[in-house]
């Protein structure tokens, strides 16, 4: 007998294969049976009518950040009621392990900075129950977690590990590499995903410090990557910044002989038309001579709110760091400086179509007044405020900000807002679809609904992508892409990772604003909409009300991947 029977389903397997209506059995965590809609229905302790709504594998979420969040909650909160069954974490290099004692107060004032986390919520919530990768691993696996989890080993973890201080200042010398390179040999026995990576501008630490990864040289990116690619198996994760070029991703994929997951000038830029589309196709290419690369894009316009006590979508801007290093009662000193005002005006010219923010005012608004002599700018853009002024831009909103004594709320819509680009870019058939940044930048937005937000618009409304599709890039791809052998696929023998939702209203909800962070620390997140029910490993968590159930921790840590 079986443990649970959903008959009457839109099958859709993940393979990018067209459904059909059948019935998917489950034993003992395990898919034990699929087959058209027939009577009589097979035995089974559980039998659920799925309505004639679709059921499909769940979804992985390729890029969080839950690397400190699953110490505190392993249901790691919101992914699970949106449809995520596996979430791998580590992403950019920015992770918890391994890490010293001595530098534990540091890794999360880096995390506060570059990920937008509340140091007040890391200090009250991680719990510091390991120091090495291997032993981060098995505290996630005494201690259970809802869903199934993989890890990157994070480059700048590892520099901060091996290098100390010396990490953010200088490149690592010959001893500094060996060590490093071994802690990654270690880390890929112990289960590690792959070696994850940034060079980015935008990611800066603690007191405006570039995080330790992006000082590294050639040499040691290729020493780290060819130490993970002895083990046979195993990921590279990089996000680039304007000095990476492909010439030299492709040297490590050539060295390494892994697979690369790139993070590079593949969301659309409206300062840049068509610069992402040919970044896409210049990929290509270098898969043609056998490079596995992959672009990572996103199907959701990266949208931030913000306020001037953390303006993270500013901070790419080496101009902006006095308000990065400045102690908050002297943040409003800084924004009237005129000389900081004209320094950062210069840059945000200079580097027009190269940082996160483009200035693209038009698309920076008011979202929240905290004076009722401001409630009438709320919902108008930067721009126009600033036309009626007079003024540039950044001084109208510094004003603004300044008059609210820095709490008022801001929205920039920084990339990814033309559509039509968006689909162009979505539906390249090697692009991985991510950059949920789960876990990360919680004052700032939540895109973890990003799998739902796919089946919504770009199938459903927009019908860019059929359902095959859509599910295929959410599961079946980047199980591939990833070496994750056991799941992203509906089959006999396969894991019973499912989602259970209605197509005709799947999607996800308005954001909204919550304090159920350690210490009563505010996080935006958005509900899911049209979800009925999600399985980790056959047990459910998610019921049609989109309550995640505690009572049980069904996830897994993966630790095994395909060569």
């Amino acid at each position: 007998m079986h443990d649970l029977l959903i008959h009457n389903a839109l099958i859709v397997d993940g393979t990018g294969h067209e459904p059909f209506m059948g019935m998917l059995a489950v034993t003992d965590g395990r898919i034990s049976f699929i087959e058209p809609e027939a009577d009589p229905l097979p035995d089974a302790r559980e039998i659920i009518d799925a309505d004639g709504k679709a059921l499909m594998p769940g979804i992985i979420d390729g890029h969080t950040h839950y690397d400190a969040q699953i110490t505190w909650d392993p249901l790691v909160d919101p992914s699970p009621s949106l449809g995520v069954t596996t979430v791998v974490m580590g992403n950019c290099g920015f992770t918890i392990a391994p890490c010293r004692p001595a530098d534990r107060d540091l890794t999360m004032r880096n995390l506060t900075q570059v990920e937008g986390m509340s140091l007040q919520a890391l200090r009250d919530g991680v719990r510091w129950e390991f120091e090495s990768f291997p032993e981060y691993l098995a505290m996630l696996e005494r201690r259970g977690v809802g869903p199934n989890v993989a890890a990157f080993i994070g480059h700048s973890g590892l520099r901060t590990y091996v290098m100390g201080e010396a990490a953010t200042q200088r490149a690592a010398n010959d001893d500094e590499i060996r060590q490093m390179a071994d802690i990654v040999r270690e880390a890929m026995r112990a289960g590690a995903i792959g070696l994850a990576s940034t060079t980015s501008e935008a990611h800066n630490g603690d007191n405006a410090i570039p995080m330790p990864s992006r000082l590294a040289d050639d040499r040691e990116m290729l020493a780290l990557t060819g130490a993970m690619g002895e083990t046979g198996h195993g990921l590279f994760m990089l996000t680039g910044g304007s000095k990476t070029t492909l010439d030299a991703v492709e040297q490590i994929a050539e060295h390494s002989g892994r697979p690369i997951r790139l993070v590079w000038g593949f969301l659309d830029n409206p300062a840049r038309p068509g610069g992402a589309l040919k970044n896409l196709q210049r990929a290509a290419q270098i898969r043609e001579r056998g490079r596995r690369l992959y672009p990572e894009v996103s199907c959701a316009p990266l949208t931030m709110d913000f306020t001037l006590r953390n303006a993270y979508p500013l901070e790419g801007y080496g101009a902006w760091e006095p308000a990065m290093t400045a102690d908050e009662a002297d943040l409003a000193a800084v924004y009237r400086d005129p000389l900081f005002r004209e320094r950062m005006k210069e840059e945000l010219e200079r580097f027009k179509g190269r940082r996160l923010f483009n200035s693209d005012w038009e698309k920076v608004t008011v979202s929240e007044a905290t004076s009722d002599a401001n409630r009438a700018l709320e919902g108008r853009s930067i721009a126009e405020l600033a036309a009626e002024r007079g003024q540039h831009p950044l001084d109208t909103m510094l004003d603004i900000g300044l008059a609210e004594d820095l709490g008022t709320l801001f929205e920039a819509k920084l990339l990814n807002s033309d559509e039509t680009a968006v689909g162009e870019l979505i539906s390249d058939p090697d692009a991985y679809i991510g950059l949920s940044d789960a876990g990360a930048h919680l004052s700032f937005l939540c895109d973890a609904g990003f799998g739902l937000h796919l089946l919504g618009r770009w199938v459903r409304e927009l019908q860019r992508l059929s359902l095959a599709q859509a599910v295929h890039k959410l599961t079946g791809q980047p199980a591939q892409i990833m070496g994750i052998t056991d799941r992203g696929e509906l089959a006999v023998g396969k894991a019973a990772d499912l989602l259970w939702f209605d197509p005709a209203t799947v999607g996800r909800g308005a954001k909204r604003r919550l304090h159920d962070l350690p210490g009563g620390v505010a996080r935006v997140t958005t509900p899911g909409l049209g979800v009925r029910g999600v399985w980790v490993n056959g047990v459910r968590m998610v019921d049609s009300d989109g309550v995640v159930r505690a009572d049980r921790l069904p996830g897994r840590v993966l630790r095994e991947f395909a060569a």
